[in-house]
């Protein structure tokens, strides 16, 4: 038997594979699906194809094929293609349209006035590269898909139910906090900001956990059809993207710094925004968005759960498969990941050498 320790996107992905795949799984999560105590909550997140690192422009290529195979499993349309931009010195668009172009990946590099005619809601001061594979994820419908259809395939649920401890002898006996158990051959753990706070067996790399800030803004022109942009100039790294329900009942941007967030645990955040963010980003806004009204309709918190080198964490150390951290740009890449735990979980598959719990040393 598999358990599986945490139901946000990754590891709802990888219950979802093991069970569709025929294995006997049992899914546990410590509050409700669709919680907002972690990192997978939410209608927007960026899927996208641009990447300064090869590496990670072949895995959102495999990413895109699973994101398909998960829809056509659930019947529930989780990926929308809008088309993304990528601007700003920072972003050296001339650089990715390179490794794009390397990769065989679709993508057109505009000057500054060329793009202002196509997306005129956005002021440009240089090159501007677009890919039009890039899109929106919505997150809280991929949780809610994949928990659904791993029970669809047969795999139990534990809702509401924390782990307290752990017991390694043949097998994994896991402590729960309503004094139940659960005995399991291989625990894949996938608890967000949460891993650093279990006691686990195994020796995990330095992990930085931060609170992050997101807001929306109105759209001035209802019916224009914004991209996904990430902006980087200086020491403003910014992202935006259409903000679905999460943005309120008319048209919205989330906007965020994908930086500067407060260092915290996953048990004492605070949940309150920081004013000091929900400044800068309504200058950046005000500055490079026209096309929206400057100041917030909504705003939310969320945590990013970082490696010293924002690489991922998916490795095996005996019973125990890591499936964390994902440093901020994981939510892209859930129904892979969720693939590739459920290969490391099952033997089919050596880790990913990027991906491995002792490649620091």
């Amino acid at each position: 038997m598999i358990a599986v320790v945490g139901a946000g996107l990754m590891g709802a992905a990888t219950a979802w594979h093991l069970a569709r795949r025929g294995h006997e799984v049992t899914l546990v999560e410590a509050y409700d699906i669709g919680h907002r105590h972690g990192s997978s909550h939410g209608s927007s997140r960026i899927f996208r194809r641009a990447y300064a690192d090869p590496c990670y422009v072949r895995l959102t290529g495999q990413a895109h094929e699973q994101w398909r195979k998960l829809e056509d499993d659930s019947s529930t349309p989780l990926l929308r293609t809008t088309g993304g931009l990528d601007l700003g010195e920072g972003r050296d668009p001339k650089s990715l349209a390179g490794i794009l172009t390397a990769a065989g990946v679709a993508h057109e590099l505009f000057g500054a006035q060329a793009a202002a005619e196509r997306w005129p809601f956005i002021r440009f001061d240089g090159p501007v590269l677009y890919h039009p594979d890039a899109g929106v994820i919505n997150a809280d419908e991929t949780v809610a898909a994949c928990v659904r259809r791993a029970g669809e395939h047969g795999a139990d649920a534990w809702i509401g139910v924390r782990v307290t401890g752990v017991d390694v002898s043949d097998t994994v006996l896991l402590h729960m906090d309503d004094r139940r158990e659960l005995v399991a051959d291989t625990v894949v753990v996938a608890s967000g900001a949460w891993l650093p706070e279990l006691e686990l067996p195994v020796p995990l790399p330095p992990m930085t956990v931060t609170q992050q800030q997101v807001f929306h803004f109105r759209q001035r022109e209802p019916s224009a059809a914004w991209p996904t942009l990430v902006f980087k100039d200086g020491a403003m790294q910014t992202y935006g993207l259409p903000s679905g329900s999460d943005g309120g009942p008319l048209p919205a941007v989330k906007v965020a710094e994908h930086d500067r967030g407060t260092p915290t645990t996953a048990r004492t955040r605070s949940e309150a925004v920081d004013p000091s963010s929900r400044t800068r980003v309504s200058d950046f806004v005000r500055d490079r968005l026209p096309g929206l009204e400057p100041e917030p309709v909504a705003e939310a918190t969320c945590l990013y759960t970082t490696t010293p080198d924002e690489d991922f964490v998916l490795d095996r150390h005996g019973p125990f498969v890591i499936v964390s951290a994902c440093s901020g740009h994981g939510a892209k890449f859930a129904p892979l990941i969720g693939s590739m735990a459920a290969d490391l979980a099952t033997g089919r598959a050596e880790p990913h050498p990027r991906f491995r719990l002792d490649r620091a040393g």
